[in-house]
């Protein structure tokens, strides 16, 4: 039987699993609690409710996918790849499919550093396989703390040998990145000329660097669409047509991931939407 896993367990990712099921596909959805339903404090404009926080309907939703026993496995997904099937590498286990429902919501993390938007693309990258063949044999950093920075930073260590963790002032969540050099010092400023060529600390130290790599916390659906090669647009969100198919013959997006209102009856809609089309790309 053909597989389908889901990235995110908010409305789009649970509304597309509860349609996935009942249409007799095997379904999986990966996902991390981390939904911005979760900050939502009270909804009161979705129909057939009157008022309900962002965290109960978030956990009426998984309830819902449990009472039809979907898998839901807590997981951080890493990377994206195609091999035969698509693999989903997430920090426990890499898991296959032959379809992928994106739907992680919108999540994007960009630290607040002066002229980072400045040098993206000048120096600053957000994906490591995307972007690190163009950085070989140079001085590089990655920014983050974490599983998926050593993620990136084990990629690109076949590309460079001059690789630092920057940490940005937080602590080392991961220790396989003490294997790596690490500055935790709090970062002021880039500078450059015309691309990156230098990174300032708040104690008025420096470092010289060629290319920054972004990998903060854990990887957001912009992230992983980079890897794999599917379009995004220059608001950062996932290009879909009318039936949520992305670029790439069976990877669907739904809900926050996609340009439009960032309403929970978009991404139950959206969502219900991909679902429905994974149907008829599996019977065709």
């Amino acid at each position: 039987m053909k597989e389908l896993v889901i990235i995110g367990a908010g409305p789009a990712g649970i509304s597309a699993a509860l349609y996935a099921k009942r249409a007799n596909i095997d379904v999986k959805v990966i996902y991390m609690e981390r939904s911005s339903l979760n900050m939502a404090h009270e909804i009161e404009n979705y129909y057939g409710i009157e008022s309900i926080s962002g965290k109960d309907l978030y956990e009426t939703g998984l309830k819902q996918a449990k009472r039809l026993e979907i898998p839901l496995i807590e997981d951080e997904v890493l990377g994206l790849s195609y091999e035969e099937r698509f693999k989903v590498i997430g920090k426990k286990a890499t898991y296959e499919a032959d379809a992928l429902i994106l739907a992680l919501g919108a999540y994007r993390n960009v630290p607040p550093i002066k002229k980072i938007k400045e040098y993206e693309g000048k120096g600053v990258s957000y994906c490591a396989v995307c972007d690190g063949f163009f950085y070989r044999q140079k001085k590089l950093a990655v920014l983050g703390n974490g599983t998926y920075a050593l993620h990136e930073a084990e990629y690109l260590k076949a590309l460079s040998k001059d690789i630092y963790i920057l940490t940005n002032g937080k602590p080392i969540e991961d220790e396989a990145l003490q294997e790596y050099q690490i500055i935790d010092k709090k970062i002021k400023d880039l500078t450059g000329e015309e691309k990156l060529e230098k990174v300032l600390f708040e104690d008025d130290t420096s470092l010289d660097i060629d290319g920054i790599f972004v990998a903060l916390g854990s990887a957001g659906s912009a992230d992983l669409a980079r890897k794999i090669g599917i379009l995004l647009d220059e608001s950062n969100k996932i290009i879909t047509d009318e039936d949520m198919r992305t670029n790439i013959p069976g990877i669907y997006a739904a809900g926050d991931d996609t340009k439009g209102m960032l309403q929970v009856a978009k991404a139950v809609y959206e969502g219900a939407k991909a679902a429905t089309d994974v149907i008829k790309f599996f019977k065709d």
